[in-house]
This record gives structure tokens, C-alpha cells and sequence, in this order.
């Protein structure tokens, strides 16, 4: 019913085959592949990571290694600030993001996942308005191409440089339901992280029900919301000052009433883990014991 995957940014220092082999060697269906291009400056965490360049495709060989390793991909993943306040800056990420939608039709992948992007100065509705007047563009060659875009619903808050109001305006069902009215097409969903809203203090369960047409992708993240430390700070601080990201099953998702909800709604698409915890990432061993123990985690759940 749903295919386990993970997604491949945490194997920042594999190739391709190395991150497929891995899949297939510990029974996961399917693969998340980061699609950053060459190049990229971006220096934050998990960003800059490149299993899939889109601007030198060889379809055949892609095809050729999922076949080998009976691994799906589960959609591509760039994760940039579409609406970045340097225009230019938007722009190129925009047109790679576009990129991506071509090479994911040329692959047969049916998603393609992303942010919405924001200018963190802005206001809600400032942002809102840039949103329409950029993102019409790439649905339309996402509905031309029969591709899904899913948008993560991080807030991209983290760093003091994306404060106030982060790098991703997709952060709750309030702004999910102005963008669709803004772009209603159905090509545009979910990309629906259930951990970012536990540190909103917002129910992570809901949504699943509320937008249950908009999930095109889901991934798998847990979180530990430190209340002693939201209770010193509030929830105006940074939002790392009182919380972390954590792998499923250490943190407060409640994945029990998650997947119950997912097979309510009969969602039949993939479940990516995407690892974060800080607490596995000493060493190669380490990052490997993430995965592997997120997964047997969420075996309880899924036939592996």
C-alpha cells in the first residue's frame, strides 16, 4: 500500500548506484533523489547534494540501474528560496525547478518536490502576491509534462538570517488554502512533513484528512519539542532554541494516528524517511544506523 523510501540527501557522499544499491540492500522501494545542480552555493545543511543532474540526463542509464536494483524514484528534490529577494537569484532557481519537471517526465517520475519559496521580510500577503505572479508559470509546465509538484511545508527558520518569517511560505493549512485559490490546479500539492507543525504547536494529524487530494508525496521526520525550553524562550525565539529534528519514533509525531490517517484517506504513494537528528551524524556508520533505525521503526506500519 505504501512504499518506503528515503531521501538521499543524507547520503551526500554516495553516487547514484551507491544510493540505489543501499535502498535495495536494506529493502527500501523507492528514493527521494536530491537534483541540486552542479555548482550550487548554497551551504546549509543537506542542501548542494547531487544524485541526479538534470542538465546532462542519460535516461536510459537511470533506468537501467532502478531496473538493476528494483528501486522506484519516489520523486526529484530541490529544495532552493524560489522567491528569493535577489531576483536573479529567484529566477535561476525558479527555471531549475522547471528543469527538474522535464527531466521527471522524461523518467516517467510523477513528482517533483520543492518549496514555494518566500522573502522573509515580506509579509504573508506580500509574498502571497509574489507567489502569484511567479509560480503560474512552472504549474503550467508541470501540468504540460502530467508531473505533480509537491511543496514541503518547512518554514525554513532556522538560521537568524531567515528571520523573520523564513525561506518557504508553505507552512500552514491557513496559507495551503490561499494558494490554491491563487493556483488551483491540482497538479500543485503536498509534499506533507508532519514534524514542522508539531514546533508550530499545531496538529500534525488533520491535515491528512483536510488535504487529502493535495498529497502527491510525504515524508517521514519526527521532532522533539523541548517544552522547558519553549516555556523560557517563547515562540518568538529561534525556533532551534526549542526544538530538534529527530528520527521517527524519538520525538512527539504521533505515528500511530499518522499512518491511520494516511490509510483513512487512501493515500498509495510513497513515504520518504528524510533524516535530520543531529545525534546521527558522527560518522558514516552513524548516518547508515539513522536510516536503518527509522526504518525498523516504521516497519510496525508498513510490509517492507
Amino acid at each position: 500500500m505504501l512504499n518506503l523510501g528515503f531521501v538521499s540527501a543524507i547520503l551526500a557522499d554516495y553516487d547514484l548506484n551507491g544510493v540505489l544499491n543501499f535502498a535495495s540492500e536494506h529493502k527500501f522501494k523507492c528514493v527521494e533523489l536530491m537534483c541540486w545542480p552542479s555548482g550550487n552555493a548554497d551551504a546549509r545543511r543537506y542542501a548542494g547534494v547531487t544524485h541526479l543532474d538534470v542538465d546532462n540526463l542519460n535516461v536510459e542509464q537511470i533506468h537501467t540501474l532502478t531496473r538493476l536494483y528494483h528501486v522506484s524514484i519516489s520523486g526529484l528534490g530541490y529544495y532552493p528560496n524560489p522567491l528569493d529577494p535577489n531576483p536573479e537569484q529567484a529566477e535561476f532557481y525558479r527555471e531549475h525547478i522547471k528543469k527538474l519537471i522535464r527531466a521527471a517526465a522524461k523518467l516517467g517520475v510523477p513528482v517533483v518536490n520543492t518549496f514555494i519559496g518566500r522573502n522573509p521580510s515580506l509579509s504573508i500577503a506580500d509574498n502571497l502576491k509574489q507567489y502569484a505572479e511567479h509560480w503560474p508559470a512552472i504549474v503550467k509546465v508541470a501540468e504540460e509534462c502530467n508531473v505533480k509538484i509537491g511543496i514541503e511545508n518547512c518554514p525554513m527558520w532556522f538560521t537568524n538570517d531567515e528571520w523573520p518569517g523564513g525561506k518557504n511560505l508553505a507552512t500552514t493549512p491557513a496559507i495551503w488554502d490561499r494558494m490554491f485559490d491563487i493556483i488551483p490546479s491540482r497538479a500543485l500539492g503536498l509534499n506533507y512533513d508532519p514534524s514542522h507543525l508539531i514546533w508550530q504547536i499545531m496538529d500534525e494529524v488533520k491535515p491528512i484528512y483536510d488535504y487529502r487530494d493535495r498529497l502527491h508525496h510525504i515524508h517521514l521526520k519526527d521532532v522533539k519539542l523541548y517544552r522547558d525550553k519553549l516555556n523560557r524562550v517563547g515562540i518568538m525565539a529561534n525556533p532551534l532554541e526549542y526544538h530538534s529534528p529527530k528520527l521517527p519514533g524519538l520525538g512527539d509525531v504521533r505515528w500511530r494516528e499518522f499512518f491511520a490517517a494516511l490509510t483513512d484517506v487512501r493515500y498509495r504513494g510513497p513515504v520518504c524517511i528524510e533524516v535530520e537528528d543531529k545525534a546521527y551524524e558522527g560518522s558514516p556508520d552513524d548516518v547508515q544506523t539513522a536510516i536503518l533505525t527509522a526504518r525498523n521503526y516504521l516497519s510496525q506500519f508498513l510490509v517492507l
